[in-house]
């Protein structure tokens, strides 16, 4: 299983929820988070923004449905501008259920 963690432009939040949603995917945690990238902020006449606001989407998936989770954020978060975001994906090792303990993979 994979791990995969998306930092999107807030305003393209619900564009990509609805379709991993609409995917078959409906399971995932979203947060609002700040941060920068390479650009270290943005830089608006004489004011510098030094962290910007982004969306953080977690979810895990089947090994084999990683690539078509990460296209569909791809696909519905570019804006074609500096500053969309970034996709990392990592392995989970294990995973257990809270209340009962069961190793879920």
């Amino acid at each position: 299983m994979k791990m995969i963690r998306a930092f999107i432009r807030p305003e393209k939040e619900q564009e990509v929820v609805l379709a991993l949603e609409g995917a078959g995917f409906p399971s995932l945690t979203k947060m609002p988070v700040f941060g920068r990238g390479k650009q270290k902020g943005l830089q608006v006449g004489p004011v510098h923004y030094d962290e910007l606001p982004k969306t953080l989407i977690m979810m895990v998936v089947n090994d084999e449905e990683m690539e078509k989770v990460v296209g569909i954020i791809q696909d519905k978060a570019k804006t074609g501008f500096v500053g969309d975001g970034k996709v990392f994906v990592s392995p989970v090792d294990g995973a257990y259920t809270v209340r009962t303990g069961e190793a879920v993979l």
